[in-house]
């Protein structure tokens, strides 16, 4: 990337849309790029459930990257009526897309994302998880595959763990980008606000610690948010938050044995979070059962999804 532009270069900004079927690492590569962590991960499938934008100021370039929900083709609930929407606004409406795909894998789920791209709207396959992959040279003929499956701008096997990696696919994007002034400051990172990530902090600790047993519904709403001075701290932030699950076997799960589980998900949650905010977070976490929570339009909605 350009370290020193000369003063008159004019700036580069624009709109980076990351699509793929859930848990194929596309919250992990947006981490990567903007160098930080924004979005949530883990192995569960379904982990992003908002349109997350992340911003890499590089240079005299800007990149804005919008991390969507994984296309869910399985279940036709209020919430994944919502996530999919998402899905689609986003991809007509950006200079580039990246379309995250496993190395050397393509199932009919990948299929449905890919038939959602616009004709006109540069695509870059990302072949993601290169470094799970054990025979190398079968990769070429499954990307010639790819290219006639879709006219893609650029094909870039990667690993979004490899720093080399993700440098390169960041130089990639950089020519599909217009020159307009920047959007965000220089050290923006992304347009979500604290009280945001913590809601999907506490999220992704939930789905880390419960593993496959606790269904995707389950859900975290910020009930406060404080901030105030501190002379010890500088900086002093109260979060008391509540897990919202749909049955009562799921709340036992979550509290765990002697209310264990539940004080892991609220100490790994804190610890990120004072890292995120540079500050010293309090944490309370409840947790409430409302069945049936994510087959309802109106909760759907008032939880916070579109």
């Amino acid at each position: 990337m350009k370290d020193h532009p000369p003063p008159d270069t004019p700036q580069r900004c624009g709109l980076v849309a990351i699509v793929g079927k859930p848990n194929v690492g596309k919250s992990t590569l947006l981490n990567a790029l903007v160098g930080q962590k924004i979005s949530i991960t883990s192995r569960k499938a379904q982990t992003t459930r908002h349109r997350i934008t992340g911003v890499r100021t590089e240079g005299v370039t800007q990149f804005v990257f919008v991390d969507t929900p994984g296309f869910q083709t399985k279940h036709s609930s209020a919430l994944n009526r919502s996530l999919n929407k998402t899905v689609t606004g986003v991809i007509s409406d950006v200079d580039v897309v990246l379309f995250v795909v496993e190395a050397g894998n393509f199932a009919v789920a990948d299929a449905k994302v890919l038939s959602l791209l616009k004709p006109g709207i540069p695509a870059l396959l990302v072949a993601n998880k290169l470094d799970q992959v054990n025979r190398r040279a079968e990769l070429a003929p499954w990307l010639q595959e790819m290219q006639q499956r879709h006219e893609f701008a650029e094909l870039i096997p990667l690993s979004a763990k490899a720093p080399k990696d993700v440098e390169h696919l960041l130089k990639v994007c950089e020519k599909y980008l217009p020159e307009q002034p920047w959007w965000y400051g220089a050290d923006e990172l992304t347009d979500r606000s604290e009280k945001f990530l913590a809601s999907e902090m506490v999220r992704e600790k939930l789905f880390r610690f419960t593993g496959d047993e606790l269904p995707y519904t389950s859900t975290v709403i910020i009930d406060k948010f404080e901030e105030e001075p501190s002379p010890k701290h500088g900086r002093l932030v109260k979060i008391a938050a509540t897990i919202v699950v749909e049955r009562d076997g799921h709340k036992a799960m979550v509290i765990g044995d002697g209310g264990e589980r539940l004080k892991r998900i609220g100490t790994e949650a804190r610890m990120e979070l004072e890292k995120l905010m540079e500050a010293k977070v309090f944490l309370q976490l409840w947790v409430k059962v409302r069945s049936g929570w994510a087959d309802d339009e109106a909760r759907v909605r008032s939880f916070g999804y579109e």
